[in-house]
Protein backbone atom coordinates (compact mmCIF):
# COMPACT_ATOMS: atom_id res chain seq x y z
CA UNK A 1 0.00 0.00 0.00
CA UNK A 2 1.41 3.39 -1.02
CA UNK A 3 1.36 6.49 1.18
CA UNK A 4 -1.33 8.00 -1.02
CA UNK A 5 -3.52 4.90 -0.66
CA UNK A 6 -2.95 4.90 3.10
CA UNK A 7 -4.04 8.54 3.43
CA UNK A 8 -7.06 7.85 1.25
CA UNK A 9 -8.07 5.02 3.57
CA UNK A 10 -7.65 7.27 6.62
CA UNK A 11 -9.96 9.83 4.98
CA UNK A 12 -12.52 7.12 4.31
CA UNK A 13 -12.46 6.11 7.99
CA UNK A 14 -12.86 9.73 9.11
CA UNK A 15 -15.69 10.53 6.72
CA UNK A 16 -17.43 7.29 7.60
CA UNK A 17 -17.08 8.16 11.30
CA UNK A 18 -18.52 11.61 10.64
CA UNK A 19 -21.46 10.05 8.78
CA UNK A 20 -22.13 7.61 11.64
CA UNK A 21 -22.03 10.51 14.12
CA UNK A 22 -24.32 12.67 11.98
CA UNK A 23 -26.86 9.86 11.73
CA UNK A 24 -26.63 9.38 15.51
CA UNK A 25 -27.24 13.08 16.12
CA UNK A 26 -30.18 13.18 13.74
CA UNK A 27 -31.88 10.12 15.24
CA UNK A 28 -31.19 11.16 18.85
CA UNK A 29 -32.62 14.64 18.16
CA UNK A 30 -35.68 13.21 16.44
CA UNK A 31 -36.46 10.52 19.04
CA UNK A 32 -35.28 12.33 22.23
CA UNK A 33 -32.97 9.41 23.01
CA UNK A 34 -31.36 10.05 26.40
CA UNK A 35 -30.19 7.61 29.06
CA UNK A 36 -30.54 10.18 31.83
CA UNK A 37 -34.02 11.05 30.60
CA UNK A 38 -34.93 7.37 30.51
CA UNK A 39 -33.95 6.90 34.16
CA UNK A 40 -35.74 10.12 35.15
CA UNK A 41 -38.90 9.05 33.30
CA UNK A 42 -39.07 5.84 35.33
CA UNK A 43 -38.37 7.57 38.65
CA UNK A 44 -40.60 10.60 38.14
CA UNK A 45 -43.58 9.33 36.15
CA UNK A 46 -43.18 5.56 35.91
CA UNK A 47 -42.75 5.68 32.12
CA UNK A 48 -40.51 2.94 30.69
CA UNK A 49 -40.72 4.01 27.04
CA UNK A 50 -37.23 5.45 26.72
CA UNK A 51 -35.73 2.60 28.76
CA UNK A 52 -37.19 0.23 26.16
CA UNK A 53 -35.61 2.34 23.42
CA UNK A 54 -32.24 2.10 25.17
CA UNK A 55 -32.64 -1.67 25.72
CA UNK A 56 -33.54 -2.12 22.06
CA UNK A 57 -30.40 -0.23 21.02
CA UNK A 58 -28.22 -2.36 23.32
CA UNK A 59 -29.79 -5.56 22.03
CA UNK A 60 -29.19 -4.62 18.40
CA UNK A 61 -25.60 -3.60 19.19
CA UNK A 62 -24.97 -6.93 20.97
CA UNK A 63 -26.38 -8.95 18.12
CA UNK A 64 -24.46 -7.00 15.50
CA UNK A 65 -21.09 -6.90 17.23
CA UNK A 66 -21.07 -10.53 18.28
CA UNK A 67 -22.28 -11.55 14.84
CA UNK A 68 -19.18 -9.87 13.42
CA UNK A 69 -17.02 -11.63 16.03
CA UNK A 70 -18.54 -14.97 15.02
CA UNK A 71 -17.87 -14.16 11.36
CA UNK A 72 -14.23 -13.42 12.16
CA UNK A 73 -14.46 -9.75 11.14
CA UNK A 74 -13.54 -8.25 14.53
CA UNK A 75 -12.29 -9.37 17.95
CA UNK A 76 -13.49 -8.01 21.27
CA UNK A 77 -9.90 -8.14 22.54
CA UNK A 78 -9.00 -5.43 20.03
CA UNK A 79 -11.22 -2.93 21.90
CA UNK A 80 -10.47 -1.07 25.12
CA UNK A 81 -13.45 -2.73 26.81
CA UNK A 82 -12.19 -6.32 26.73
CA UNK A 83 -8.58 -5.92 27.85
CA UNK A 84 -7.29 -8.44 30.45
CA UNK A 85 -7.02 -5.81 33.21
CA UNK A 86 -10.46 -5.45 34.78
CA UNK A 87 -10.56 -2.02 36.49
CA UNK A 88 -13.64 -2.89 38.52
CA UNK A 89 -13.23 -0.12 41.10
CA UNK A 90 -12.57 2.50 38.43
CA UNK A 91 -15.69 1.41 36.56
CA UNK A 92 -17.75 1.59 39.75
CA UNK A 93 -16.46 4.91 41.13
CA UNK A 94 -16.26 6.61 37.75
CA UNK A 95 -19.69 5.35 36.80
CA UNK A 96 -21.33 6.77 39.92
CA UNK A 97 -19.62 10.11 39.34
CA UNK A 98 -20.71 10.20 35.71
CA UNK A 99 -24.29 9.22 36.53
CA UNK A 100 -24.61 11.90 39.22
CA UNK A 101 -23.02 14.48 36.95
CA UNK A 102 -25.26 13.80 33.96
CA UNK A 103 -28.35 14.54 36.05
CA UNK A 104 -26.89 17.86 37.23
CA UNK A 105 -25.88 18.75 33.66
CA UNK A 106 -29.27 17.78 32.16
CA UNK A 107 -27.84 14.97 30.06
CA UNK A 108 -24.81 12.83 29.30
CA UNK A 109 -22.03 13.51 26.81
CA UNK A 110 -24.06 12.49 23.77
CA UNK A 111 -27.12 14.47 24.90
CA UNK A 112 -24.88 17.50 25.42
CA UNK A 113 -23.78 17.32 21.78
CA UNK A 114 -27.35 16.84 20.57
CA UNK A 115 -28.54 19.84 22.61
CA UNK A 116 -25.62 21.93 21.34
CA UNK A 117 -26.69 21.25 17.78
CA UNK A 118 -30.22 22.39 18.66
CA UNK A 119 -29.03 25.76 20.03
CA UNK A 120 -28.53 25.06 23.73
CA UNK A 121 -25.80 27.37 25.05
CA UNK A 122 -25.77 25.65 28.44
CA UNK A 123 -24.56 22.52 26.68
CA UNK A 124 -21.79 24.52 25.02
CA UNK A 125 -20.50 25.45 28.47
CA UNK A 126 -20.82 21.83 29.60
CA UNK A 127 -18.89 20.74 26.52
CA UNK A 128 -15.84 22.87 27.36
CA UNK A 129 -15.79 22.03 31.08
CA UNK A 130 -16.31 18.31 30.41
CA UNK A 131 -13.54 18.37 27.82
CA UNK A 132 -11.04 20.08 30.14
CA UNK A 133 -11.83 17.85 33.13
CA UNK A 134 -11.73 14.79 30.89
CA UNK A 135 -8.32 15.76 29.52
CA UNK A 136 -7.03 16.35 33.05
CA UNK A 137 -8.18 12.83 33.94
CA UNK A 138 -6.52 11.37 30.86
CA UNK A 139 -3.15 13.10 31.23
CA UNK A 140 -3.25 15.74 33.97
CA UNK A 141 -3.68 16.21 37.70
CA UNK A 142 -6.73 14.00 38.12
CA UNK A 143 -5.04 11.35 35.98
CA UNK A 144 -2.35 11.07 38.67
CA UNK A 145 -5.05 10.73 41.32
CA UNK A 146 -6.91 8.12 39.24
CA UNK A 147 -3.83 6.00 38.55
CA UNK A 148 -2.68 6.07 42.18
CA UNK A 149 -6.08 5.22 43.69
CA UNK A 150 -8.92 3.38 41.96
CA UNK A 151 -6.87 2.06 39.04
CA UNK A 152 -4.72 0.13 41.50
CA UNK A 153 -7.69 -2.03 42.48
CA UNK A 154 -7.86 -4.27 39.43
CA UNK A 155 -8.16 -7.94 38.60
CA UNK A 156 -6.17 -9.68 35.89
CA UNK A 157 -8.23 -11.85 33.56
CA UNK A 158 -5.72 -13.26 31.04
CA UNK A 159 -8.35 -14.47 28.52
CA UNK A 160 -9.88 -10.99 28.43
CA UNK A 161 -12.85 -9.63 30.35
CA UNK A 162 -15.50 -10.18 27.67
CA UNK A 163 -17.90 -13.01 28.47
CA UNK A 164 -17.23 -15.04 25.27
CA UNK A 165 -13.48 -15.16 25.97
CA UNK A 166 -14.08 -16.10 29.61
CA UNK A 167 -16.54 -18.80 28.55
CA UNK A 168 -14.05 -20.19 26.03
CA UNK A 169 -11.36 -20.36 28.72
CA UNK A 170 -13.72 -22.05 31.20
CA UNK A 171 -15.62 -24.46 28.97
CA UNK A 172 -13.50 -24.84 25.86
CA UNK A 173 -14.39 -23.95 22.30
CA UNK A 174 -13.63 -20.71 20.52
CA UNK A 175 -14.50 -17.21 21.68
CA UNK A 176 -16.20 -16.65 18.33
CA UNK A 177 -18.60 -19.53 18.92
CA UNK A 178 -19.43 -18.36 22.43
CA UNK A 179 -19.90 -14.82 21.10
CA UNK A 180 -22.49 -16.08 18.65
CA UNK A 181 -24.58 -17.80 21.31
CA UNK A 182 -24.12 -15.31 24.14
CA UNK A 183 -24.72 -12.35 21.85
CA UNK A 184 -27.86 -13.98 20.47
CA UNK A 185 -29.13 -14.93 23.93
CA UNK A 186 -28.52 -11.61 25.70
CA UNK A 187 -29.23 -9.37 22.73
CA UNK A 188 -32.32 -11.36 21.83
CA UNK A 189 -33.61 -11.20 25.40
CA UNK A 190 -33.29 -7.41 25.39
CA UNK A 191 -35.14 -7.17 22.08
CA UNK A 192 -37.97 -9.36 23.37
CA UNK A 193 -38.29 -7.31 26.55
CA UNK A 194 -38.19 -4.00 24.69
CA UNK A 195 -40.77 -5.02 22.09
CA UNK A 196 -43.20 -7.05 24.17
CA UNK A 197 -45.29 -4.01 25.15
CA UNK A 198 -46.91 -1.53 22.79
CA UNK A 199 -44.84 1.37 24.15
CA UNK A 200 -41.75 -0.40 22.90
CA UNK A 201 -43.12 -0.63 19.36
CA UNK A 202 -43.88 3.04 18.75
CA UNK A 203 -42.22 4.65 15.70
CA UNK A 204 -39.82 6.74 17.79
CA UNK A 205 -38.74 3.80 19.95
CA UNK A 206 -38.17 1.62 16.91
CA UNK A 207 -36.22 4.35 15.11
CA UNK A 208 -34.13 5.20 18.16
CA UNK A 209 -33.51 1.65 19.30
CA UNK A 210 -32.92 -0.05 15.98
CA UNK A 211 -31.19 2.94 14.39
CA UNK A 212 -28.76 3.81 17.19
CA UNK A 213 -27.94 0.17 17.88
CA UNK A 214 -27.14 -0.32 14.21
CA UNK A 215 -24.93 2.79 14.24
CA UNK A 216 -22.86 1.37 17.09
CA UNK A 217 -22.33 -1.75 14.97
CA UNK A 218 -21.46 0.47 11.99
CA UNK A 219 -18.89 2.28 14.14
CA UNK A 220 -17.26 -1.03 15.05
CA UNK A 221 -17.18 -2.02 11.38
CA UNK A 222 -15.63 1.28 10.26
CA UNK A 223 -12.91 1.23 12.91
CA UNK A 224 -12.38 -2.51 13.27
CA UNK A 225 -12.82 -3.66 9.69
CA UNK A 226 -12.43 -0.78 7.23
CA UNK A 227 -9.66 0.91 9.22
CA UNK A 228 -7.84 -2.25 10.30
CA UNK A 229 -4.49 -3.13 8.78
CA UNK A 230 -2.74 -6.36 9.69
CA UNK A 231 0.56 -4.68 8.79
CA UNK A 232 1.08 -0.96 8.57
CA UNK A 233 3.12 -0.33 5.39
CA UNK A 234 5.65 1.78 7.31
CA UNK A 235 5.89 0.07 10.72
CA UNK A 236 4.70 -3.45 9.80
CA UNK A 237 2.63 -3.42 13.01
CA UNK A 238 -1.07 -4.19 13.26
CA UNK A 239 -2.95 -0.89 13.39
CA UNK A 240 -6.43 0.58 13.64
CA UNK A 241 -6.26 3.75 11.60
CA UNK A 242 -7.20 7.17 13.00
CA UNK A 243 -7.98 6.09 16.57
CA UNK A 244 -6.66 7.81 19.70
CA UNK A 245 -6.57 4.56 21.69
CA UNK A 246 -4.76 2.68 18.91
CA UNK A 247 -7.51 0.10 19.33
CA UNK A 248 -10.77 -0.62 17.60
CA UNK A 249 -13.38 1.99 18.60
CA UNK A 250 -17.05 2.73 18.21
CA UNK A 251 -19.22 5.57 19.53
CA UNK A 252 -18.12 7.14 22.82
CA UNK A 253 -18.40 10.73 24.03
CA UNK A 254 -16.00 11.64 26.82
CA UNK A 255 -12.38 11.19 25.68
CA UNK A 256 -13.18 12.61 22.20
CA UNK A 257 -14.24 15.85 23.93
CA UNK A 258 -10.73 16.13 25.36
CA UNK A 259 -9.05 15.23 22.08
CA UNK A 260 -11.10 17.80 20.16
CA UNK A 261 -10.06 20.56 22.56
CA UNK A 262 -6.46 19.36 22.26
CA UNK A 263 -6.74 19.55 18.45
CA UNK A 264 -8.20 23.05 18.60
CA UNK A 265 -5.55 24.38 20.97
CA UNK A 266 -2.63 22.81 19.07
CA UNK A 267 -4.06 23.08 15.57
CA UNK A 268 -0.76 24.20 14.03
CA UNK A 269 1.09 21.20 15.47
CA UNK A 270 1.73 18.94 12.49
CA UNK A 271 1.83 15.88 14.74
CA UNK A 272 -1.86 16.34 15.55
CA UNK A 273 -4.33 14.50 13.35
CA UNK A 274 -8.09 14.18 13.22
CA UNK A 275 -9.33 10.90 14.68
CA UNK A 276 -12.36 8.65 14.38
CA UNK A 277 -13.74 9.67 17.80
CA UNK A 278 -13.48 13.39 17.08
CA UNK A 279 -15.06 12.92 13.65
CA UNK A 280 -18.06 11.13 15.17
CA UNK A 281 -18.39 13.87 17.81
CA UNK A 282 -18.50 16.59 15.17
CA UNK A 283 -20.97 14.52 13.19
CA UNK A 284 -23.39 14.33 16.12
CA UNK A 285 -23.52 18.13 16.46
CA UNK A 286 -24.06 18.61 12.72
CA UNK A 287 -26.68 15.85 12.47
CA UNK A 288 -28.60 17.20 15.44
CA UNK A 289 -28.40 20.79 14.17
CA UNK A 290 -29.65 19.95 10.70
CA UNK A 291 -32.53 17.92 12.14
CA UNK A 292 -33.46 20.64 14.62
CA UNK A 293 -33.54 23.26 11.87
CA UNK A 294 -35.52 21.01 9.54
CA UNK A 295 -38.14 20.21 12.18
CA UNK A 296 -38.39 23.73 13.61
CA UNK A 297 -37.11 22.67 17.03
CA UNK A 298 -33.93 24.78 16.99
CA UNK A 299 -34.03 27.17 19.96
CA UNK A 300 -31.40 29.34 21.63
CA UNK A 301 -31.36 28.58 25.35
CA UNK A 302 -29.19 29.89 28.18
CA UNK A 303 -28.80 29.45 31.92
CA UNK A 304 -31.75 30.39 34.14
CA UNK A 305 -29.60 31.66 36.99
CA UNK A 306 -26.63 31.07 39.27
CA UNK A 307 -27.86 27.74 40.63
CA UNK A 308 -28.61 26.41 37.16
CA UNK A 309 -25.13 27.45 36.02
CA UNK A 310 -23.45 25.85 39.03
CA UNK A 311 -25.33 22.59 38.59
CA UNK A 312 -24.32 22.28 34.95
CA UNK A 313 -20.67 23.13 35.57
CA UNK A 314 -20.33 20.76 38.53
CA UNK A 315 -22.10 18.08 36.52
CA UNK A 316 -19.71 18.62 33.62
CA UNK A 317 -16.68 18.15 35.89
CA UNK A 318 -18.15 14.97 37.35
CA UNK A 319 -18.85 13.62 33.87
CA UNK A 320 -15.37 14.46 32.60
CA UNK A 321 -13.56 12.90 35.55
CA UNK A 322 -16.04 10.05 35.97
CA UNK A 323 -16.32 9.20 32.28
CA UNK A 324 -12.57 8.81 31.81
CA UNK A 325 -12.23 6.90 35.10
CA UNK A 326 -15.05 4.52 34.10
CA UNK A 327 -13.53 4.14 30.59
CA UNK A 328 -16.69 5.38 28.97
CA UNK A 329 -20.07 7.06 29.24
CA UNK A 330 -23.70 6.05 28.71
CA UNK A 331 -22.87 5.49 25.04
CA UNK A 332 -19.24 4.39 25.31
CA UNK A 333 -19.94 1.84 28.04
CA UNK A 334 -23.73 1.69 27.77
CA UNK A 335 -23.93 0.82 24.06
CA UNK A 336 -20.47 0.23 22.58
CA UNK A 337 -19.04 -1.43 25.69
CA UNK A 338 -22.07 -3.60 26.45
CA UNK A 339 -22.09 -4.78 22.84
CA UNK A 340 -18.73 -6.49 23.54
CA UNK A 341 -20.23 -8.25 26.60
CA UNK A 342 -17.45 -6.84 28.77
CA UNK A 343 -17.62 -7.31 32.55
CA UNK A 344 -16.33 -3.77 33.02
CA UNK A 345 -19.14 -2.37 30.92
CA UNK A 346 -21.81 -4.14 32.98
CA UNK A 347 -20.29 -2.71 36.17
CA UNK A 348 -19.91 0.78 34.70
CA UNK A 349 -23.49 0.93 33.41
CA UNK A 350 -24.91 -0.28 36.72
CA UNK A 351 -22.84 2.37 38.50
CA UNK A 352 -23.97 5.10 36.10
CA UNK A 353 -27.62 4.22 36.74
CA UNK A 354 -26.96 4.16 40.50
CA UNK A 355 -25.33 7.59 40.33
CA UNK A 356 -28.26 8.98 38.33
CA UNK A 357 -30.77 7.59 40.84
CA UNK A 358 -28.78 9.10 43.69
CA UNK A 359 -28.76 12.51 41.98
CA UNK A 360 -32.49 12.38 41.23
CA UNK A 361 -33.26 11.56 44.87
CA UNK A 362 -30.94 14.36 45.99
CA UNK A 363 -32.85 16.81 43.78
CA UNK A 364 -36.18 15.68 45.28
CA UNK A 365 -34.75 16.08 48.79
CA UNK A 366 -33.63 19.62 47.98
CA UNK A 367 -37.06 20.52 46.61
CA UNK A 368 -38.82 19.12 49.66
CA UNK A 369 -36.44 20.91 51.99
CA UNK A 370 -36.92 24.27 50.23
CA UNK A 371 -40.70 23.81 50.31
Amino acid sequence: MSDAELQALVRQVLWAGFAVGAAFGAIAQRTHFCTMGAVADVVNIGDWTRVRMWALAVGVAMLGFNGMVAAGWVKASASAYAVPEWLWMSHAVGGVMFGFGMVLASGCGSKTLVRMGAGNLKSLAVFFVLGVSGFATLKGITAVLRVNTVDRLALSLPPGQDLPSLAAAAFGGSAATHALWLGAALGGALLVWALRKAEGRSPDVLLGGLGLGALVVAGWWVSGRLGHLIEHPQTLDEVFLATNSRRMESLSFVAPYAYLLDDLMYFSDQSKALTFGVATLLGVVVGSGVTALATGSFRWEGFRGVEDTANHLVGAVLMGVGGVTAVGCTIGQGLSGLSTLSLGSFVAVAAIVAGALLALRWQVWRLERSA
